[in-house]
This record gives structure tokens, sequence and C-alpha cells, in this order.
């Protein structure tokens, strides 16, 4: 029937518009206090993990082949997000620092609700447009990505993680016992130089210094510098204090799932630098229908290493003959990561399992845990 199309489109993309109900939920606390300032944590964190256990896997797949014309409602999800944060992320911070009825307290807990909206759905949203061709969409990821001060991750993700994850040059690859408190301080420190490296390498490659304008570094700075000045000019150093705080926040939750993305998974080394390809094996998956509607299909993870660029609603689901699966989806994961000895109880067995499934040759996997061998070329 004429229009049908359109309207299965629709009603397929819905769902995944579902973290947009996290602005009005955020506004509704504010306006509240109290313990309504819990609700977003609450929400992102055991609703929809309650969800998952109500409603099962999604193993269906789209046809990669779709066209983009098929997936406007899909798009327009992230396009409308940027605008969206933007607007409660500063419109909050002039309303909380003008509202009578929230004290000290309320205002953290409320820019720590803001900073799980920033990190869960801003952060991830922005990884969704800075894989994408136009270079608009990819200038909306920056955008979002200067509202939590980290614009380095794309640089990170893009010419590092991508390239070398699984082996010992990728930071962000979380390595087999290492808990997510020693984790979260070096990736820190080294995703930062290992973006501006990276750079500075690909600038060198055209015969120009890291101080070329090209340098995207220039970008980040300036427009991390415009949120930091705006916040100032909304509320002074208590706004600069709040923005900080949710950046902290939502750098935070990035750095949760980035640990349990990879952890303790690993490309064979094949001698003198050289690294096997990557493969669906070397990401953990989860299938879970309604966090992967939080996360616009971020679980089903090996197949965004496969295809980096592949637009969320068509990103495949793998088996777990084809690649390792996570008992929860990742709001439940990242809770258990926070609690080292509970993580390992969790994962350990399974990455041993994973080790003997797919490298019954590797005998010594000390080099592997300490991230000691070389270095890929």
């Amino acid at each position: 029937m004429p229009g049908s199309r359109p309207t299965a489109e629709f009603r397929n993309a819905l769902p995944f518009a579902l973290p947009l109900l996290l602005v009005p939920l955020i506004w509704f606390s504010a306006m509240q206090g109290g313990w309504w300032l819990l609700s977003v944590p609450l929400c992102t964190w055991y609703l929809f993990s309650i969800l998952d256990a109500a409603i099962g896997l999604n193993l269906a797949n789209n046809d990669p082949q779709t066209d983009e014309s098929e997936l406007f409602w899909y798009r327009l999800i992230t396009l409308v997000w940027p605008i969206l944060q933007f607007i409660t992320l500063f419109g909050l911070m002039a309303y909380a620092l003008n509202a009578g009825h929230l004290v000290f307290w309320e205002r953290v807990g409320l820019f720590f609700g803001i900073g799980v909206i920033t990190g869960t759905v801003g952060i991830n949203f922005s990884h969704e447009l800075m894989h994408q061709k136009p270079k608009w969409e990819r200038g909306l990821g920056d955008f979002l990505l200067a509202m939590v001060l980290y614009s380095h991750f794309r640089s990170e993700h893009l010419l590092v993680h991508h390239r070398y994850v699984a082996t010992p040059k990728d930071p962000v690859t979380a390595r087999y016992n290492e808990g997510f408190h020693r984790f979260f301080p070096r990736v820190l420190r080294q995703s930062w130089f290992s973006a501006f490296r990276a750079e500075k390498a690909m600038l060198a490659r055209k015969d120009l210094p890291w101080t070329h304008r090209s340098n995207p570094f220039f970008k980040y700075w300036l427009l991390q510098a415009g949120m930091l000045l705006l916040a100032f000019v909304i509320g002074g150093w208590a706004g600069v204090g709040l923005f900080v705080w949710q950046a902290w926040i939502a750098v935070w939750q990035l750095e949760l799932v980035n640990y349990v993305e990879h952890y303790g998974l690993t490309r064979e080394h094949l001698g003198e630098g050289k690294y096997e390809h990557t493969k669906p094996h070397h990401s953990w998956n989860a299938a879970h229908k309604a966090s992967n509607w939080l996360l616009i299909n971020l679980q089903r993870h090996s197949d965004h290493h496969y295809k980096p660029d592949r637009r969320f609603p068509l990103l495949q689901n793998y088996d777990a003959h084809e690649a390792p699966q996570l008992p929860y989806g990742y709001p439940i994961m990242t809770m258990v990561a926070m609690v080292p000895p509970l993580w390992r109880r969790f994962m350990n067995p399974r990455v041993r399992e994973w080790r003997r499934t797919y490298y019954p040759q590797i005998e010594d996997w000390q080099a592997y845990n300490k991230a000691s061998n070389p270095a890929p070329r």
C-alpha cells in the first residue's frame, strides 16, 4: 500500500529514539529536586537492564545493502541529538544555578545525571557520527565531544583503536586481569598522547609539522575552549565546575564501555611485530534488545569493527559460534566492572575459554596479559 513502507521504517526506528526521552526526564528531575535526581542513572543503568531481561535478545539482521534513503528516521535520531544536548546542558546550568529549591548537593547530583546522558548517549552518538562520510556529520560528532572535553577521542578511535585493537599499541584494549580502576587512569593518559602522535604522524607523511592548521587538535582545543567560556558566561566558576563535573562523568561512562568491549581479547602475534587481522572474535558482543536501543546497536561490536562506517541499524549480529557473547548487556556489565573482584569472577573464566577455543596453539599467555609483545608495525 502507498505509504506503508515509510510507516514501517518509522515504526522500526522508533525504539532507538528512547534515549531522547532522557531529555524531558532530566528537566523534570531538575524541577522536582530531591530523589528525582536519581531518575536518569536509574533509568539508563537499571530500567534498560530490566527491559533486557523482560524482552530478551534480538538476533535478527537488517539487509546491510539497505539504501541510505530508507534510513531517514534512524539518522534523524542522531542528527537532532547534538542540539538537544547543547540546549539541555547549558539550559539546565542556567536553571540550576538560579533555582532556589536546589541546594549545592542537588546541583552536583543533577549534573551527575547530565554526565550520564552526555556519556551514555552523547559520546555514543558522536561515535556513530564520526564514522560517517559526510563532513558535516563528523562535525556534529566533534561538537558533541567538545561538550565533554574529550575531543581527541575521535583521533584516537579512528586512527589508533580501529587499527591496533587487541594489540599492545591500543590503549583502550583492557588487558586480562587489569581492573577498571587501573585501566581508567592509564587510558586517560595514554589515549591523549596516542591520538596526538597519530595526527602528528599523518602530517609528517605529508611533510607538514604538527603545528599545521590542518591538525584537528587546534579545532578540538577551540571547541572545548568555547564550551568552557560559555559555561563561565552562564554561571561563572560554578558553571565551569558543573560543566567539568558532567564531562568527567561522561568520560567515565565512555571508558567503562571501552573496558568491557575488548577485555582480555588479543590478536595473535605472528612474529616480528606482525599480528593477525582483526576478526569477529576480538570483540565482546551482546544481543540484548533494550540496551541496544539505548546504545544504538553498539553492542553489535564485532560488525562495527568489520565495517566501521556501517550505519547503526544495519550492524549485523554474530552468534556465539562466531564471536564471544556477554551474559548481560553493557549497562549491567559496566556496573560489574566497577567491582574488580566480581568482574574477574564473571569474565576471567570466559576469557580463558575464549583462548582455548580460538588459540589452542598458544601455551604461554604472559606477554599477552602484560601487553609486552612487540608493538605492531
